[in-house]
């Protein structure tokens, strides 16, 4: 057989998969007689914008583009339990367990789940100190049901006496599970922010008392949905739909409709502004057996210290959400890895050089008034004092030298962070809500992106500076007998070094 230039034969005869019209024209260049393909352009920030509507009642329609077949609509209304001084404690918690149930148009709830299935929906509600949040993922060609059965979820829930019996029964196992649970951050970040805003705003129960359970009743809700629901405290928000469409639906369902409650002017509205108070709560427990399995879980006792930040609306809580990241930490068996904040202060400092401790984490929390950045961390009862001394010592160091390397890690991570959850369809809705009902427009992701990339080291400083000058809130769980008087807390974060104050004790 004669040698035919390598194994498929010589170049210039190759028949090549697609056909041999085109033998010689290679795949860089475009086909002769091919119509030139038109590829969708964007205009500017990709049509980022959020569009922004404020009908006559005063509620605002507030929309995203995002490419995709689906769509997540909700309803976010300024009410939560930071608005419940005047009333009974526990109501937004159980308003979150009656949402979605039978309304004027819908007779149960599973009418209501069997119509969001026919467009692909899931539906939800959460609430938290200061936000409920009515949401519905679905497939966009749904978008007038989808609104219609929002409105009426909202504005229209019959709130039968069976359904409050059964709302009764799972905000009793939700009490129950915080207090049974391992794993007690719920629980202490509801004390801290008690020991903070001592019987104020947002340092009122999340979870509805114990004594509140049997008391919650038609009427009881009423009154506090006839003041709190209204059009102005509300934003409808849609992610994945056209701004025109979602405007057109918003006047159909929500606007002149008369709620199950009546449409008496609104006249108990809590206008209060936080007030930080600073203090401590303590819940003497025995932890020696909170193991849910045959696996015993050592004994740990739990501390939480915070300090007051600044709210959202200002200009220092981006530094603010640098710090906090920048801080970090966690538990003490993470497998670590790329993104895990394992060059954090708290893993470097605190985790890493003190085996006995079994967790050290940062978390900030911020209101349209206020704020609180604390730390969380947990080790054996007998080391309590020292484990404390650890945590004020990290306190004051951050008002001390910032490192450029750290500080570029920390804005780093923070902005893909951002990035990240912003690529989830729900969480820009939340975002889009949450940010049109306390400003009435939306910082871009962009615009974040910019503000955190200008954070330096004099803002850092500045920041924690001006946060230790304030005074500590502190939550403890579990055998506290070597936990530092409060005074003595506040003395150290108060010193150069954050040391406690030296005890003598004649007995130990």
């Amino acid at each position: 057989m004669p040698w035919r230039g390598g194994r498929f034969g010589d170049p210039a005869y190759r028949r090549f998969s697609s056909g041999g019209a085109y033998p010689n024209i290679p795949l860089s260049s475009p086909l002769p007689g091919v119509p030139k393909p038109v590829f969708a352009t964007v205009d500017g920030q990709e049509k980022f914008e959020t569009k922004v509507t404020t009908l006559d009642n005063g509620l605002r329609v507030a929309s995203q583009n995002k490419f995709g077949q689906f769509c997540t609509v909700g309803i976010l209304i300024n009410s939560g339990s930071r608005y419940e001084a005047k009333y009974l404690s526990g109501i937004a918690h159980f308003l979150e367990k009656l949402a979605f149930s039978s309304t004027e148009r819908f007779d149960s709830k599973d009418e209501i789940l069997l119509t969001l299935e026919k467009h692909g929906g899931i539906c939800d509600c959460q609430t938290s100190r200061d936000t409920t949040m009515y949401a519905v993922s679905a497939d966009s060609k749904g978008l007038d049901t989808v609104v219609g059965l929002l409105a009426d979820v909202v504005l229209h829930p019959r709130l039968t006496d069976e359904e409050i019996e059964m709302a009764r029964m799972a905000v009793q196992f939700e009490l129950e599970d915080l207090n049974m649970r391992p794993d007690p951050e719920p629980l202490l970040t509801e004390m801290v922010h008690e020991a903070a805003y001592r019987e104020n705003t947002v340092g009122l129960h999340r979870f509805c008392p114990a004594e509140n359970v049997g008391k919650m009743d038609r009427d009881v809700l009423h009154a506090y949905l006839r003041n709190y629901y209204t059009p102005d405290r509300m934003v409808l928000a849609g992610v994945g739909v056209e701004h025109a469409q979602l405007v057109e639906c918003a006047r159909k369902y929500l606007l002149g409709t008369c709620p199950a409650w009546g449409t008496g002017a609104a006249v108990h509205v809590d206008r209060s502004v936080a007030q930080y108070t600073g203090g401590i709560v303590k819940l003497e427990r025995d932890m020696s057996n909170v193991s849910l399995g045959p696996t015993p879980f050592p004994e740990l006792t739990h501390i939480m210290i915070g300090l007051e930040s600044c709210s959202f609306l200002e200009g220092d809580f981006i530094p603010f959400a640098v710090l906090n990241m920048m801080m970090g930490g966690g538990g003490s068996f993470s497998a670590g890895g790329p993104g895990k904040g394992m060059f954090t202060r708290l893993y470097l400092n605190v985790l890493n050089r003190h085996h006995w401790m079994y967790n050290a984490t940062s978390y900030h929390h911020s209101y349209e008034d206020t704020g609180l950045l604390c730390i969380h961390a947990s080790a054996d009862p007998r080391q309590v004092r020292e484990m404390v001394e650890i945590v004020t010592r990290e306190f004051v160091l951050m008002a001390g030298t910032v490192d450029v390397v750290e500080l570029e890690r920390a804005k780093t991570q923070l902005t893909s962070m951002l990035m990240m959850n912003l690529e989830a369809r729900p969480v820009i809705f939340e975002d889009v809500g949450r940010q049109v009902l306390a400003t009435r427009s939306r910082k871009l992701p962009h615009e974040l992106c910019a503000l955190i990339r200008d954070v330096k080291p004099e803002d850092i400083k500045r920041v924690a500076s001006k946060m230790l000058r304030g005074k500590p809130a502190v939550a403890a769980l579990g055998d506290l007998s070597e936990l530092p008087a409060y005074e003595h807390v506040q003395a150290a974060l108060a010193s150069r070094d954050g040391r406690l104050p030296r005890v003598y004790r004649l007995f130990r």
